[in-house]
């Protein structure tokens, strides 16, 4: 075999084990508004309920606050230079509603949206795509005290806030997120209260469940009448829920979990109803008398795009058992319908995050394949997927994560498998780009590609950045 032959046949073989994604793939990374801009004062920004939650002692850990945070606000332009130098064709951020609106309705503050507009032209003249989310759980602090999620009237304020960041951002921007993890705003801010605004009561939560998505469907109403092209969508965090066992009580404990963290969201969103066994569960509490007849018919607006959080997977027994094996569920201690006295989480004994989340790459297969199978379809991305680990300088400056590298790597092989299989997936942001403020764990967890010194504000490119852009790069995984 010549010289020239040999190259060629090695060339096709390293073009054969490349899992090369599809042309037009959106390559992201993701980040949000409270957890990064710090400013929390500047240009009129009004207060939002998680300035109110971190200042409040005992709710974040250290005391820590996102009043500086990464300074991202200032900083902008730096952080867009960094996802240019990684080859980023999107990001996803979003957008501080009482920044906006600091009040979270009446008059529009021209400085808040100035930023955003800032920042748009700054990521388009990079090449760059905006994906702008419209909330990411910085509800202003007076919609709270008007009754916050579960007062029906916070679902028309946030229309309306919807129409005229839309109105000023537009011309520019396609892809559109209304709410971020609805469940997490819901049950981890109004039922657990682990989240702001720290709340426990359960009825309200339920409420806010509703309220939450009726809030994503009248937005969604404004923008695409304002613009029939703009893409809109909403980002649910999912999870596959496994029984521990075959015992009718771990089947039953499953569905109730799987009910109220997947199908709670996703039937209303795509099939423009309410799972029926989960309004039976609740039943005894509430009779979702906060429904109206048509709010069904406005949430079930089949969405342009839908994004899918993933992280972890949940196992789950009806059963008494090993109290070693069991991990804490906020559903659990604050929802009274699951069945609190019986359903636990365990622990399967699968390697963990610094969260302590277990790992597992096939759970984003999983989900994946059920939105295709159980649902009518809908261009999918993976809005967030990502780990936090103890990522530490070396004594030459560099972080090493390997870790997150064999995560991201795991996560997206599972994406190449189920673009094969025929599910619509368009994207994946990676969460998140920078170390930041991780909400009720403060400065304590570190998910970003970007290492950020917190005292200086230096960035330093992670091996997990520099990974994630030769993927890109290559369009694909060796």
């Amino acid at each position: 075999m010549t010289t020239q032959s040999s190259q060629n046949t090695e060339v096709l073989g390293r073009r054969q084990q490349q899992l090369t994604f599809p042309a037009g793939f959106v390559w992201g990374a993701a980040t949000a508004a409270y957890q990064i801009e710090g400013a929390v004062r500047a240009d009129g920004r009004g207060r939002s309920i998680w300035d109110t939650f971190s200042h409040t002692p005992g709710r974040v850990l250290g005391g820590d606050t996102g009043d500086v945070a990464v300074d991202h606000y200032r900083r902008y332009a730096t952080d867009v230079s960094l996802m240019a130098q990684l080859g980023l064709t999107a990001y996803r951020f979003s957008i501080a509603w009482p920044r906006v609106q600091p009040a979270g309705h009446g008059a529009v503050k021209r400085r808040g949206l100035d930023f955003y507009q800032r920042l748009v032209d700054e990521l388009l003249a990079a090449g760059i795509e905006p994906w702008p989310t419209l909330y990411h759980w910085d509800l202003p602090q007076q919609a709270e005290d008007l009754g916050g999620w579960p007062n029906r009237d916070t679902a028309y304020r946030f229309a309306d806030y919807a129409a005229a960041v839309h109105a000023a951002l537009g011309d520019r921007v396609r892809h559109w997120t209304t709410i971020n993890e609805p469940w997490c705003a819901a049950f981890a801010g109004y039922a657990s209260g682990e989240h702001a605004p720290g709340r426990r009561e359960p009825v309200a939560a339920l409420q806010a469940v509703h309220h939450l998505l009726l809030a994503h469907g009248l937005a969604a109403a404004e923008i695409r009448d304002e613009r029939a092209d703009s893409q809109v969508g909403i980002a649910v965090n999912l999870y596959p829920v496994t029984q521990a066992s075959a015992a009718d009580a771990d089947l039953d404990a499953a569905r109730r979990i799987d009910g109220l963290q997947n199908r709670l969201f996703l039937d209303p969103l795509l099939l423009g109803r309410y799972p029926e066994d989960v309004l039976d569960d609740v039943r005894g509490h509430t009779d979702f008398g906060f429904v109206l007849d048509a709010d069904l018919a406005i949430i079930g607006a089949k969405p342009d795009q839908l994004g899918v959080n993933y992280y972890s997977r949940h196992t789950v027994s009806g059963q008494a058992g090993d109290p070693q094996l069991v991990k804490s569920s906020p559903t659990v201690a604050a929802s009274p319908w699951v069945g609190s006295e019986h359903v636990r989480f365990v622990e399967a004994g699968r390697p963990v995050t610094s969260m302590g989340w277990e790992i597992e790459a096939p759970g984003l297969s999983e989900v994946l394949h059920r939105l295709r199978d159980d649902y009518p379809a809908v261009p999918l991305y993976v809005t967030e997927n990502g780990a936090a680990f103890d990522d530490e300088l070396d004594g030459d400056g560099v972080v090493h994560d390997p870790d997150r590298v064999a995560y991201l790597d795991a996560h997206l092989r599972a994406c190449h498998q189920v673009i094969e299989d025929g599910v619509p997936l368009r994207g994946y942001f990676a969460w998140s780009l920078l170390d930041n403020f991780e909400w009720a764990w403060g400065y304590s967890k570190r998910f970003g590609l970007v290492y950020v010194d917190y005292g200086s504000q230096q960035r330093i490119l992670k091996d997990s950045a520099l990974w994630y852009a030769g993927v890109i790069r290559r369009g694909g995984l060796a």
